[in-house]
C-alpha cells in the first residue's frame, strides 16, 4: 500500500497546508474594574500636576511654530469651509491671492507674517531708545558705535577682581581698627581724667549707656583724623535718625490749639513741645583735612591706623591683644602677612 492510500494521510495534508491557514483575530482584553481605577487615578494625577511656567511657554511656542507650519487647505476642516468653497469656484487653487502675473504667479503674500514675541513690558519703541541712548554714550566716551568690544584679557580680569576683593577687605579692616582706636582713646581719657575720682566707679549702667548713645556737641575737627570720618557718618546718620522720628511724630498727631497758660509737663506729655537734640558744631562744614585723608589708598590709611594703636596703646591688631611695654616683643610685625 502506498503512502497516498494509507488512511489519514487526507487529515495529515490538512494540518501540513501553512499557504491556507487562517488565523483568528485576538479579542484585546477586558479592562478590569482594577485596572481602570488605576488609570482613572493616573489620569486625574496628570491632569492635577502644575505646570510651569516654562513648559507653558515650550507647549504654547510648539502649537504656534505647528500652526505656521500647517497649510490650511491640508487641514480637515477646510472641507467643510464655505469661504474656501466660494473661493474655489472662483478659480483659488492654492497660492497667493490677487491677479496672477505673466509668468503665472500671484502677487499676494505665499508666506504668513512672522511674529516677534515680546517677552518684557517695554513699550513698542523701547529698544529703539535703548539703542539711541548707547549710541550716545558711546559718543561721549569717543567710541563709534558700530566698533566691536575690545577683547578683554582674561589674566588682566582677575587680576582687577582680585584687586576690588581685596580693597573690600581692607576696607572692612579699616572700619574695626577705627572702632577700635576710638574706643581705646575713649577710655584711655576716661581714665586719665577720672584717675583721682572716686565717683566714677559707682556710676550706673543707665547712665553709662546715655552717654555712649547721646551725640556730642565735640567739634568733629577735633577728633582725630584717623577715626574722624567714623564720628562723622555716625553722628550725620544719628542726625538724619532723630530727624525722621521727629517728623513721623509731628505727622502721626492732630494739629490742636494750644493755650497760652498751658503747663509746661502738659505740653510735654501731649508732644507740643519739640525736643532740640544738638549735634556737632561744624558736621555741616567741609572737612579739606578729612578729604585728604580719605583719598589716600586704603592700605595707607590702615598701616596709619595700626601704627597709632602700637603707638599710643601697645596693642597689636592682628595679635588681637596689648603688650605691657612699648618693645611689644612676640609680636611679628605690622602688617598681616607678617602674622601668617
Amino acid at each position: 500500500m502506498s503512502a497516498t492510500n494509507q488512511p489519514g494521510s487526507e487529515a495529515q495534508d490538512d494540518e501540513d497546508d501553512y499557504m491556507n491557514m487562517t488565523f483568528e483575530e485576538t479579542q484585546p482584553a477586558k479592562e478590569t474594574s482594577l485596572q481602570r481605577t488605576q488609570r482613572l487615578k493616573k489620569e486625574s494625577r496628570a491632569r492635577g500636576v502644575i505646570k510651569s511656567k516654562a513648559q507653558l511657554a515650550e507647549e504654547e511656542t510648539a502649537a504656534r511654530e505647528k500652526a505656521l507650519a500647517t497649510s490650511m487647505l491640508d487641514d480637515p476642516r477646510a472641507k467643510k469651509s464655505k469661504g474656501l468653497a466660494m473661493m474655489a469656484k472662483m478659480g483659488f487653487t492654492g497660492g497667493g491671492l490677487g491677479k496672477k502675473t505673466d509668468a503665472g504667479q500671484a502677487q499676494g503674500r505665499t508666506e504668513p507674517i512672522h511674529l516677534s514675541m515680546k517677552d518684557d513690558r517695554g513699550g513698542i519703541g523701547m529698544d529703539s531708545e535703548k539703542k539711541r541712548r548707547f549710541r550716545e554714550a558711546a559718543a561721549e566716551q569717543g567710541i563709534e558705535p558700530d566698533a566691536k568690544a575690545p577683547k578683554l584679557d582674561p589674566d588682566e580680569y582677575r587680576e582687577r577682581v582680585r584687586k576690588e576683593r581685596e580693597d573690600a577687605k581692607l576696607e572692612k579692616q579699616f572700619f574695626a581698627a577705627q572702632r577700635l582706636a576710638e574706643r581705646m582713646d575713649d577710655e584711655q581719657a576716661g581714665e586719665g581724667g577720672a584717675q583721682d575720682d572716686d565717683s566714677a566707679d559707682s556710676a550706673s549702667e543707665d547712665e553709662k549707656r546715655v552717654k555712649k548713645t547721646a551725640i556730642s556737641s565735640k567739634p568733629l575737627k577735633s577728633v582725630n583724623i584717623l577715626y574722624r570720618g567714623l564720628v562723622r557718618h555716625r553722628e550725620e546718620k544719628e542726625r538724619d535718625r532723630r530727624m525722621r522720628y521727629d517728623l513721623e511724630q509731628s505727622l502721626s498727631r492732630l494739629p490742636t490749639y494750644e493755650e497760652e497758660d498751658d503747663d509746661p509737663d502738659y505740653k510735654t506729655a501731649l508732644g507740643k513741645r519739640s525736643t532740640v537734640y544738638t549735634a556737632a558744631e561744624d558736621l555741616d562744614e567741609e572737612d579739606p583735612e578729612l578729604d585728604e585723608f580719605n583719598a589716600l589708598d586704603v592700605r595707607e590709611r590702615l598701616e596709619r591706623l595700626l601704627k597709632h594703636l602700637r603707638k599710643q596703646h601697645r596693642y597689636c591688631f592682628w595679635c588681637k591683644m596689648a603688650y605691657p611695654d612699648a618693645e611689644m616683643d612676640g609680636c611679628p610685625g605690622l602688617s598681616e602677612e607678617d602674622h601668617d
